[in-house]
């Protein structure tokens, strides 16, 4: 099988072969420094501020989005928020159940938010602003450092889902006075699902330890105490940890995450050359790294395009659901990914074009 979606993606052979071996006993000291180390290098990949600290949440994406809006926003707070595709969406129902007071912003459609969209809440009383940084549905790369300038001025508490987007878009925390940054294993980290990841900065942590959220589960207070010893409140996704483990190791042995993007924006620059002979249209003008949106420009089922792929070639990409199920389907680049298995994608869409399936 060929995985070109954006998660879960294609792991490497020896992030793969971990998951195999017996999970271990984790209240152990040489568990706790797996973590710890796990720290110190999200921490150096996200390029977070001193003092900065990352909690290991055992859950989806979702289950830290919604501890982040649990424990560092409440009825007092007045926010913004991006609502600009299925992802971006999931940040306005999270609000909505914790009775949190939002304004969406909607960006026209393929792009990304433009300073116009931005200028009519200058200078209101909003406390926060939530954006999904790459929202992956339709393939769209905020300007973050367009909305760093805004939330600066206007004393904002920023936080980005970085899901889709760390290790493939540049990225650094501190120098866009990011408050809060959300990750999970399955992305760009090429492992199994099961484990997301928030970075908070000092001013982060100090909302955090100020809030009393009604959770025990997704109480930040208990994940950060508990990742001060290199361990976590509850049993923890141990195996997917270890994987995380050697996935950190393996990117700094090979040049660190500037490199990684440089990678993976490598690998989407070259998919998106062999594109032009092809019956497809790229639909975003605000591209990120992780995925390519595309749409049939004759007239064809974007998910018939997915089901005959799956079915008869043994290769995975994204499909879309709702108004996009037949118009958009997406290729990601993140993963244990080559040029040579986008030439094997490639071959496939032609074929399928001699067989009048696209």
């Amino acid at each position: 099988m060929l995985n070109f979606t954006v998660g879960p993606v294609m792991c490497d052979e020896s992030v793969l072969a971990l998951g195999a071996i017996q999970v271990p006993y984790f209240r152990t000291n040489e568990f706790s420094e797996i973590m710890k180390e796990n720290e110190k290098y999200i921490l150096k990949f996200s390029k977070a501020p001193n003092n900065s600290k990352v909690v290991f949440m055992t859950g989806s994406g979702t289950l830290s989005m919604e501890a982040v809006v649990m424990n560092l926003f409440d009825s007092s707070d007045n926010v913004l928020v991006i609502d600009g595709g299925t992802f971006g969406h999931r940040f306005v129902e999270l609000l909505e159940i914790h009775n949190v007071s939002f304004t969406v912003i909607r960006p026209k459609f393929g792009h990304s938010v433009s300073e116009c969209d931005l200028t009519p809440y200058d200078g209101k009383d909003y406390t926060g602003f939530l954006v999904n940084i790459d929202e992956t549905s339709i393939g769209v790369l905020y300007n973050i450092k367009l909305i760093s300038e805004f939330c600066k001025r206007n004393n904002l508490f920023l936080v980005v889902d970085s899901i889709s987007s760390f290790l493939c878009d540049p990225f650094d925390m501190e120098k866009l006075d990011v408050d809060v940054m959300i990750t999970g294993s399955q992305k760009a980290l090429a492992c199994p699902p099961g484990v997301s990841i928030i970075v908070m900065s000092p001013k982060a942590i100090n909302k955090v330890e100020h809030n009393n959220p009604k959770t025990l589960y997704m109480d930040l207070k208990l994940a950060i105490s508990n990742q001060e010893r290199g361990q976590t409140p509850f049993t923890c996704a141990v195996s997917i940890l270890i994987q995380i483990n050697k996935r950190l190791k393996d990117i700094e042995a090979s040049g660190g995450v500037d490199f990684e993007v440089e990678r993976i924006g490598s690998l989407a620059r070259y998919f998106r050359s062999k594109l032009s002979e092809l019956p497809f249209e790229i639909i975003s003008h605000s591209l990120p790294n992780a995925v390519t949106p595309l749409t049939v420009t004759n007239g064809r089922s974007a998910y018939d395009i997915f089901s005959v792929l799956k079915d008869e070639y043994d290769i995975w990409v994204c499909p879309n659901g709702g108004d996009l199920k037949d118009k958009v389907f997406r290729v990601g680049h993140i993963g244990a990914l080559k040029e040579e298995d986008f030439d094997t994608l490639i071959a496939a869409f032609y074929d399928m074009q001699k067989r009048n399936l696209i």
